[in-house]
């Protein structure tokens, strides 16, 4: 009797890093129904209760990143990486994997590092134009490297890479809702141009600052507005915006479907699911990265799609004075959204959660 399939997947610390990796396992188990798929993260991260509510088990490691600044939170550092590849090892002895699969963050590092150097197969999933520390650091050790941007090669060993794309969700790869009934959904007039404004799921206080200083700028382009806040300015967004019903305002979207079918313009961050998302949806979109983000990688994403005129960006400094003028030319230039629309498509990978299954199971055979 063949032995289970066995596979191990590490990826967190952000959202970036989790629902690729919940992605990636979903569409494993579709290819091979019988498949034991345990997750391992850090403890205390969003992973630990993101990946159970996804329905698969996880184990969390002691571990946190390096601190770029002098903090005495880097005195612990060196003990959590041993106490990690300790765990990591006697988790990898325990469970007896066919392939370990990281997706970035603290804890894949550990993981993938036992794992590769216990001679088993190992691929990581980079969804940047600009890798993490922890998937450059693996880069050599490694088996295959699956990433979401062409010229990687220059992170990666190039042999080794496979280009796949970003895995996002299914019901935003496959968009159902009808324009109609989105707008319905959100109380909005069929007859107006849709404005769609996600600072990722936490909102983005600089964003929605720009915004609510220019909302009357907005509006008198004859736009209706979805803004997805975040938490921390929820109120000042609803103080600017005040009575006006062409403004439907949220802490949190749950239904991005709807969203994305709604609009016609989008405002984000350039967040690599995000992006991935975007482009599932074909839609013209200004982005405004998060400047503090590791490695200033938001601005490369969003650059490789300037470099490809595919979109369009506004430095988060610039906000404040830049976002109406550069709205406005999007919004008045039919020819600029055709060809932002069209030049998404070489951007497009729609089967990337099943193309890197594929690569997955193709190593497991390879054993």
């Amino acid at each position: 009797m063949n032995r289970k399939l066995k596979i191990l997947i590490s990826g967190g610390g952000t959202g970036g890093h989790i629902f690729p990796a919940i992605a990636i396992a979903n569409a494993i188990k579709e290819k091979q129904p019988d498949v034991e798929i345990q997750f391992v993260g850090a403890l205390g991260r969003m992973e630990m209760e993101k990946v159970p509510l996804a329905g698969f088990p996880i184990t969390g490691l002691w571990i946190s990143g390096f601190q770029r600044k002098l903090t005495i939170r880097n005195l612990s550092f060196p003990a959590k990486v041993l106490s990690s590849i300790i765990k990591a090892n006697r988790i990898i002895t325990m469970f007896n994997p066919d392939i370990v699969i990281g997706t970035g963050g603290y804890a894949s590092g550990p993981l993938l590092y036992v794992a590769s150097k216990k001679k088993i197969p190992t691929l990581i999933h980079e969804q940047n134009a600009f890798p993490g520390v922890t998937n450059k650091l693996l880069a050599k050790s490694v088996t295959k490297v699956c990433v979401s941007y062409p010229e990687m090669e220059k992170y990666f060993p190039n042999e080794k890479i496979v280009i796949t794309g970003n895995p996002i969700r299914k019901e935003i790869q496959n968009l159902t809702p009808t324009k109609k009934e989105s707008l319905e959904f959100f109380n909005l007039k069929q007859t107006k141009k849709t404005l769609l404004i996600i600072g990722g799921s936490q909102g983005a206080q600089r964003i929605n600052i720009a915004i609510a200083e220019n909302i009357k700028k907005l509006l008198e382009l004859g736009l209706q507005i979805i803004w997805q806040t975040g938490s921390s300015t929820y109120e000042l967004a609803k103080e600017s915006v005040g009575e006006n019903k062409d403004v439907a305002i949220y802490e949190f979207i749950q239904k991005m479907d709807m969203a994305y079918t709604a609009s016609d313009f989008i405002i984000s961050r350039a967040g690599a699911i995000a992006i991935a998302e975007i482009i599932a949806a074909k839609k013209p979109a200004i982005y405004i990265p998060l400047p503090s983000a590791a490695e200033d990688h938001q601005t490369k994403n969003a650059m490789s799609l300037v470099d490809g005129e595919a979109g369009l960006i506004v430095t988060e400094s610039e906000a404040i004075e830049k976002l109406p003028v550069v709205v406005k030319a999007l919004v008045e230039n039919h020819s600029l959204q055709e060809s932002i629309i069209a030049n998404l498509a070489s951007f497009s990978y729609p089967n990337a959660a099943a193309d890197i299954a594929g690569e997955v199971l193709k190593l497991t055979k390879e054993k």
